[in-house]
């Protein structure tokens, strides 16, 4: 099969959907790879890495002719049009987007969006969200650390004693849980919340203190559980008693991060303005829902898109793509999802077979011959 590998046209995407370590494993199984023309030189790939490998070098058009093109992001109207009927198409493909799916299946493509992966153990290794998600953690603290006018770790010095920077992680997902892990090597004090009482155990084990906000109620018990590894929408009585809460320890933090979002909705208010005007000058607040929001906020609704911005001393981070801003692990951990996905629609003969019995596979399938397959209300 001739697979073809673009180079992200996006503005700030610096990743790509297959490394040399990657291509290899697939040439190795009999395909042909067609890398654009520096697809891979913003993650650290050169294309002599990729001819090294077995890989062609071509054009933007070679890429999007091939039988299996492999992306990161979904494709502009320009590219879209350049993608054969009948060909395949795996990449990051916002599922949750109507107009694109249509696109997609209006051009006549068999197209795969791993986000929808479901959150299962056979799946771990696929689990796009979860490998960008965990750099992204780790990525907030770093920009956290570089705004910050203040140590991270208490010093004691000769010219007297620092105190440990107070950092408030809300939402412990993957990349909550990564923040917190990252905020502690640096030597923070920390403290997490999450909605779901699952991850109350995960926090402490890292070394934070978890911030509970206790359920009233047998419904928000039930709620605050989850579906499928994500969390749900909270009642609005428990988001008035967590508001009240994250206020408060929001007043005494240095550096506040907030990662909460809900696959297909817009993201929780976690920090609202109130909060942000009794924080510290100083503070930091780095949202990774930047984007998701109204407006192009996040988590907080002050929050602008791919900005930082100043309110009364306290420095906002909207930036959306952190996993782009480490692009070389990203690319690396990302093209290990896709190869491990192509397992499941790509048999030993090298030839493509779509199980649609197979629940990964199913999941992840948005259309094809023409038709959307997933359309969401």
């Amino acid at each position: 099969m001739r697979i073809g590998v673009p180079l992200e046209t996006k503005a700030g995407e610096t990743r790509v959907a297959a490394t040399p370590e990657t291509v290899k494993k697939l040439i190795g199984q009999g395909h042909q790879v067609l890398i654009q023309k520096d697809a891979g030189l913003q993650a650290s790939q050169p294309d002599s890495a990729y001819v090294a490998v077995g890989a062609t070098i071509g054009s933007a058009a070679d890429a999007f002719a091939s039988e299996l093109v492999l992306k990161v992001r979904a494709p502009q109207a320009s590219e879209l049009s350049q993608i054969k009927s009948g060909s395949v198409l795996i990449g990051m493909l916002e599922p949750f987007d109507n107009n694109n799916i249509a696109a997609m299946a209006a051009q006549g493509i068999t197209a795969f969006s791993l986000e929808a992966a479901p959150r299962t153990t056979r799946a771990q290794s696929m689990d796009v969200l979860s490998s960008q998600a965990n750099i992204a953690g780790y990525k907030a603290v770093m920009i956290a650390a570089n705004e910050y006018q203040r140590f991270m770790p208490m010093l004691m010095t000769a010219a007297g004693t620092v105190k440990a920077a107070r950092v408030l992680i809300l939402g412990a997902g993957v990349a909550g849980l990564q923040a917190i892990a990252t905020a502690k090597r640096l030597g923070a004090v920390i403290e997490a919340s999450d909605v779901r009482p699952a991850a109350k155990e995960q926090i402490e084990s890292l070394g934070a203190k978890f911030v509970d906000v206790p359920f009233e109620t047998d419904e928000e018990r039930e709620i605050a559980k989850g579906v499928g590894g994500y969390a749900r929408p909270m009642p609005e009585s428990w988001m008035k008693r967590q508001a009240a809460l994250v206020a408060e320890r929001a007043q005494q933090a240095d550096i506040v991060i907030t990662t909460a979002l809900i696959p297909g909705r817009k993201p929780p208010v976690l920090l609202n303005s109130d909060t942000v005007a009794n924080m510290k000058a100083g503070s930091v607040v780095i949202d990774l829902a930047a984007g998701k929001g109204d407006n192009g906020s996040g988590n907080c609704p002050l929050t602008q898109a791919d900005k930082i911005i100043d309110v009364n001393g306290v420095k906002i981070v909207g930036y959306t793509d952190l996993a782009s801003m480490v692009g070389a692990d990203a690319s690396a951990l990302y093209a290990r999802n896709l190869l491990d996905f192509l397992k499941l629609i790509i048999d030993k003969e090298a030839k493509l077979v779509i199980p649609t019995d197979d629940d990964i596979v199913a999941a992840c399938l948005m259309c094809r011959d023409g038709q959307a397959i997933r359309k969401n209300s």
